[in-house]
């Protein structure tokens, strides 16, 4: 799958590496943008309060699934229900929210888990597939939280309790199963 991944920081440039070590050609973007017109899918991983400035420098966007990797730091717009949504209004194809509840801290070590940590995220039937693929090939074990509205939004808000954790803990990975699946 060619993927293009705008934001080269550490979860953008944390998830490249991981998908390139799983056989995919990944295309990383960083603030000077570029041309996504050759991506399967388009992953956005910047700064909430940069989207709408980070896609704008991008072409090729119209109408590609995207992955919403992004978290809140600062207000998000509120004339969108979520970050996700914001992206979707921008590039205009569907839309899933994942990876922002995966510590980019953990992704060096994700392959040495005993068991496949849980991978949370939220979709448009359209993009599930492809976000389950992803998800996958990260590394982690996909787990749909529901449609994309409402639930990139309930996820964006579990970032204050993510944080808390990793007061304590430091950053973790979290797993997610019925009673003797894991």
């Amino acid at each position: 799958m060619n993927i293009t991944v705008v934001g080269r920081g550490r979860v953008g440039g944390g998830l490249a590496r991981l998908w390139t070590r799983a056989g995919h050609t990944v295309t990383g973007l960083g603030q000077d943008g570029g041309d996504a017109a050759g991506a399967d899918v388009v992953v956005v991983a910047v700064p909430g309060h940069v989207i709408a400035d980070a896609l704008g420098r991008v072409s090729g966007l119209a109408r590609k699934t995207t992955i919403d990797a992004t978290n809140v730091y600062r207000e998000r717009d509120g004339s969108f229900p979520s970050l996700a949504h914001q992206v979707k209004s921008i590039v205009g194809g569907p839309t899933a929210k994942s990876f922002s509840t995966v510590f980019a801290d953990t992704y060096a070590r994700v392959a040495t888990e005993r068991i496949r940590p849980s991978g949370l995220f939220a979709s448009d039937p359209a993009a599930r597939s492809i976000a389950e693929q992803l998800i996958r090939d990260a590394g982690f074990d996909p787990v749909f939280v529901g449609d994309l509205h409402p639930g990139a939004r309930l996820l964006e808000d579990s970032s204050g309790l993510t944080r808390a954790l990793a007061g304590q803990l430091g950053p973790f990975f979290s797993w997610y199963g019925r009673p003797g699946e894991l």
